[in-house]
This record gives structure tokens, C-alpha cells and sequence, in this order.
């Protein structure tokens, strides 16, 4: 597998295009990208993740009513920045609608064919004169070839400091498939998922039945391992489109092409994942915690969870300082049982805890690691074989200023 951190992302895959246009969803005049569009001109079997927030907003209500026909296919995705259209209410649906009908009416295609998708301020309805007047120019630039993948991830950022993609190539004996991906999420990040809106495309082919399991898998290991500020957002969507342009046909009936696929999304979901993170807003670490020997995996994830939570512990982060109290405490409120005289506890590879006892000689060491840009803390429950790995990052008063008024 050839992987490419960066570039074009959605359009590397043949027979894609994107555009990225200025309609000034927020009012300010600023020329800001705001609305984009992703196309191909040859349908597109799918697959798609959403939030599990129990406050949806009106495109992710939209998005997966589109994917439960198992035979459906697509055409497009229509995504703008600015305002999430979260808690609209019945407008706030028509105005998805509206989204929807007039992509593809531009692109003479269905309705259903044509994923919606917003990000921005919750509560505020959309500027709809201004979103149907961008969607006309956004879908008269992929209709003739306009070359916008930089475009369209510039469009859909919010918060983010910059844009995030990524891409894989893999050979088989049948040719090369390739997997684009762009991401945007800064802030109100949590697991079951990120606040985020992702897109994959592939030139394989593949059924919306199979795509959904290799997509579910992948964001498992992925966006649902990162969290920023333990909030969870209303618009949380990662969607996949295969057009089938190169012919190659994805299933579980090739095992080694299926593998390779599956290998291959995985890969662009976690890139895109840690990108997430370490563009989190205003942080300034990036530290993956790894959690072994619990009894289960379900409680490796809550005890990662917690720590990665915890306020007081992202708080220390910040300031380099190696406080493994916090970590062992917000471990403890996880309730999975733990005993602390069994466990192990490391800075990167330094021994923090052995079987509950602190290794104060290494306490330098540990101060130079939390130090850094990225490192890793690792805590051995020994209780079991359960493992889970979360990546989250500190918490800064530069997070508390700029999120204290929208």
C-alpha cells in the first residue's frame, strides 16, 4: 500500500471532482469558502456513520434515512460550513430538502441521490437565498471539470487551523484501487463520534452492504478512538462513495483483495482521526493513551475514556507536568474494578507504577516526556487481556478564551 499524508484527497480516486465556493453563510463578508460540492458523474454505492447524539441535526436525519435502502445509489454530496442547521426545527428540514433538490437539479440527478451535510453554529437557521445561489456555482464547477479538492476542504472548516487529507494506493492483480479522505473537526470532539464531518471516496467498486461493514470497522479504530473536549456534536457524519471506475469489484469473495481494502480504509480513517486530534482546538499536545490487561476491552475503553476526559488531567498536560496522580484517579472513577497495588503505569517506554509502586527515580524523565509534542501513557491493569487505545490532547486557557463566545 503506496499512503500519502496530504493532496487532492477525495478527487485522487478517478472519476471524482469537488468544488469549494464563497456564499456567506455566516453574513461577515470575509470571502471564506463556506459550501462545497463532491461529485461523480457515475453512480455511487455507499456507506455512512453518523452521530449517536440523541439531538440529531436536520441533515444527519436526512443522510440516514438516504442509506437505508440497501440498493441505493449516489450521485453526490452537498456540504456547507458556518451553520450546522442543528435544532432548526420544521425549517430546519425543508432547508435540507431544499439542499438536496437543488444539487441535483443542477447535476440532473435525484434527489436521493445526493447526500446533505453541515457543520457551524447551533441554532441559527441557514441563509437559504445565499445557500441555493452557492450550490448553483459549486455544482457548475464539478460539471465542468473544475480541479476544487483544495477548494472543497477549505469549505467545510470551522474552527480547524487547516485542512486535513490523505489518500492510499493499493495494486492487485486486477489494477489499482485507489482511497481518498478529508476530514474537518477541531473542537467538540468525542468517541461515538467526533464532531467532525468525514468523506471517503474510491474508484473500486464495491455493494453499499459491504462498504457499511468496512466503513463501521474502520471508524471503530478510528474516529471513535479520539476525543478533544469529551463533548459530542449534533452533525457528526462519515461517508463513503465508490463509483466502481476502475472496474474492480470489492467483496468478501476475494479474500486478499478484501484485506487489503479493508487495510487500506482503516488506514485513511486513522490518519484523518489523529489529524483531528492533533489540530484540536488551541491545543498543543497530542498523547495517545493505551490501555492493557483489563477484563474486557469494553473496560479498557471506559478507564482510556476517563483519563482522556478528565479536565484536571488534560489540564497538567498542558503544563508538562507528569501528574500520574490524576491519571490513576480518573482510571479509578471508570468503576471497572481496579486494584492498584497490580498496576503497571509508563511515560512513553519509563516506568511510572510497577504494581502500584511509584519509580520516583525516573521522575525527570517523565517531565522531559510530557514535555514534548506527542507522547504516550500506558497503564497495565494486569486484570485480563481487554486493550483499548484512545488519542486525545491538553487542554489550554487559549481553548477557554476562544470557546467562551461564538
Amino acid at each position: 500500500m503506496k499512503f500519502y499524508e496530504n493532496g487532492d484527497g477525495l478527487t485522487e480516486p478517478r472519476g471524482f471532482f469537488c468544488s469549494g465556493i464563497h456564499c456567506d453563510v455566516k453574513g461577515k463578508r470575509d470571502g471564506k469558502l463556506d459550501l462545497g460540492i463532491i461529485y461523480s458523474s457515475k453512480p455511487c454505492h455507499a456507506a455512512a456513520v453518523f452521530t449517536t447524539n440523541d439531538i440529531k441535526a436536520a441533515p444527519v436525519l436526512y443522510s440516514q434515512s438516504l442509506i437505508l435502502d440497501p440498493e441505493a445509489t449516489f450521485h453526490a454530496v452537498v456540504a456547507n460550513s458556518g451553520n450546522a442547521n442543528a435544532c432548526t426545527g420544521k425549517q430546519g428540514k425543508l432547508d435540507t430538502i431544499k439542499m438536496g433538490k437543488e444539487t441535483a437539479r443542477h447535476l440532473k440527478a435525484q434527489p436521493q441521490e445526493v447526500f446533505v451535510c453541515s457543520t457551524g453554529r447551533i441554532g441559527v437557521t441557514l441563509p437559504m437565498s445565499k445557500i441555493t445561489a452557492g450550490i448553483r456555482d459549486a455544482c457548475e464547477d464539478v460539471l465542468e471539470g473544475f480541479d476544487g479538492a483544495k477548494a472543497f476542504q477549505q469549505a467545510i472548516l470551522t474552527s480547524d487551523t487547516c485542512t486535513k487529507s490523505c489518500s492510499a494506493i493499493i495494486t492487485t492483480r486486477y489494477g489499482e484501487i485507489c482511497i481518498g479522505g478529508v476530514v474537518k473537526g477541531a473542537g467538540m470532539i468525542e468517541p461515538n463520534m467526533a464532531t467532525m464531518l468525514a468523506f471517503l471516496t474510491t474508484d473500486a467498486g464495491a455493494s453499499n452492504t459491504y462498504l457499511q461493514t468496512v466503513l463501521r470497522k474502520a471508524v471503530d479504530k478510528s474516529f471513535n478512538r479520539i476525543t478533544i473536549d469529551g463533548d459530542m456534536s449534533t452533525n457528526d457524519s462519515v461517508i463513503m462513495l465508490a463509483n466502481a471506475n476502475t472496474g474492480i469489484e470489492v467483496s468478501t469473495e476475494d479474500e486478499s483483495l478484501d484485506q487489503a481494502f479493508q487495510e487500506a480504509v482503516e488506514a485513511v480513517c486513522q490518519c484523518l482521526a489523529k489529524k483531528c486530534v492533533t489540530d484540536g482546538e488551541k491545543v498543543t499536545k497530542f498523547v495517545s493513551i493505551q490501555i492493557q490487561g483489563a477484563k474486557s476491552n469494553k473496560d479498557a475503553e471506559k478507564v482510556g475514556r476517563c483519563i482522556s476526559n478528565s479536565l484536571l488531567v488534560k489540564s497538567s498536560w498542558y503544563g508538562s507536568d507528569p501528574n500520574w496522580g490524576r491519571i490513576v484517579d480518573a482510571a479509578g472513577y471508570a468503576k471497572v474494578g481496579l486494584e492498584f497495588e497490580k498496576i503497571d503505569m509508563f511515560y512513553n517506554e519509563i516506568p511510572a507504577l510497577q504494581k502500584g509502586e511509584p519509580i520516583e527515580r525516573n521522575k525527570s524523565q517523565w517531565k522531559s516526556i510530557v514535555s514534548q509534542r506527542a507522547f504516550t501513557i500506558k497503564l497495565d491493569l494486569n486484570q485480563g487481556s481487554g486493550e483499548s487505545e484512545i488519542w486525545s490532547n491538553d487542554l489550554s486557557e487559549e481553548y477557554v478564551n476562544f470557546n467562551k463566545s461564538e
